[in-house]
């Protein structure tokens, strides 16, 4: 109990004062802490570089190359750590101006349908700021996180989140029912879809290779009618955000729900290549996640 509370004193009081620093000067903490986990952390150093290679295919370059790309992935994914402490308490008006959308008329367009939104996402940039970029424009997301530890973790991260205008679910058997229920009320619910995190996913083929993506999205939209959108939010250019929302997928049934929902998940995932496509150094996947690399952990 004692370490649980130590961790959470720590965390927090991280968080405050990466809150109360100037912005330039918390961004540049970020770029020194990224540094140094690219540095130390040499296990995940090697498998982003895995991964990136897969994105980036015929122009990753040579090894210099591939690891000055992993080096630009560990400081953007300690700037999204620096940027979701500060976000509570970023002005909401800030956060607008800071914001450029293209393509949220598909999800204004979905949301006046009236059977809600199941927007699918990548870890790419910021979506916690995409998210609250949305709840300014009163289109409220509810999404799915994973529990942390201690539990007072995961509570503080509700709550700031929350704080964002953002709901989170906890994943758990409950999680899917929340979901349907936000749905049936017309609601939009943001999941990030580019990780399977209990192996349980519907096969895809993913930039050239085998790998399994939840069957979430797809199964809440085709069971419920929701629109079922494509998007991502990146970090830049400079200290501002950029956003994209795809046109929706096609969900008209071509045969049993079971056919369907991989026939989607396989969109989903093609799509998400394309997202991803735009600034792999932001894709936040430190985790071997083909089937090939999964298979050589598992041996290890």
């Amino acid at each position: 109990m004692n370490r649980e509370r130590a961790v959470l004193r720590t965390y927090t009081t991280l968080a405050a004062g990466l809150a109360a620093l100037p912005e330039p000067v918390a961004l540049g903490v970020a770029t020194g802490v990224g540094e140094v986990l690219f540095r130390v952390r040499r296990t995940q150093r090697a498998q982003v570089a895995a991964n990136l290679q897969r994105v980036l295919g015929a122009d990753a370059g040579d090894a210099p190359a591939l690891d000055r790309w992993a080096r630009r992935a560990f400081r953007a994914y300690a700037r999204y750590w620096v940027e979701g402490a500060r976000l509570a308490g970023t002005p909401v008006d800030e956060i607008v101006q800071r914001m450029a959308v293209d393509g949220l008329d598909h999800l204004r367009d979905g949301m006046e349908v009236g059977k809600g939104v199941v927007l699918a996402l990548p870890h790419v940039g910021s979506w916690e700021y995409g998210g609250a970029f949305l709840a300014a424009q009163d289109l409220p997301m509810t999404a799915v996180a994973e529990r942390l530890e201690p539990p007072g973790l995961f509570e503080y991260f509700v709550e700031q989140r929350a704080a964002m205008g953002l709901t989170i679910v906890p994943l758990d058997n409950r999680s899917g029912a929340t979901l349907l229920q936000t749905l049936r009320d017309g609601g939009l619910v943001g999941l990030l879809c580019d990780r399977d995190l209990d192996g349980s996913g519907v096969e895809v083929e993913f930039f050239g290779e085998p790998t399994t993506m939840p069957a979430g999205p797809a199964t809440l939209a085709l069971r419920t009618g929701a629109t079922l959108l494509t998007g991502a939010v990146y970090s830049g250019p400079g200290r501002d955000h950029h956003a994209i929302v795809e046109p929706p997928i096609d969900l008209t049934r071509q045969g049993g729900l079971r056919a369907d929902v991989a026939r989607v998940t396989q969109e989903i995932a093609t799509r998400l290549e394309g997202l991803i496509r735009r600034a792999p150094e932001q894709w936040h996947v430190f985790q071997p996640l083909w089937l090939s690399d999964r298979a050589g952990r598992g041996a290890a």
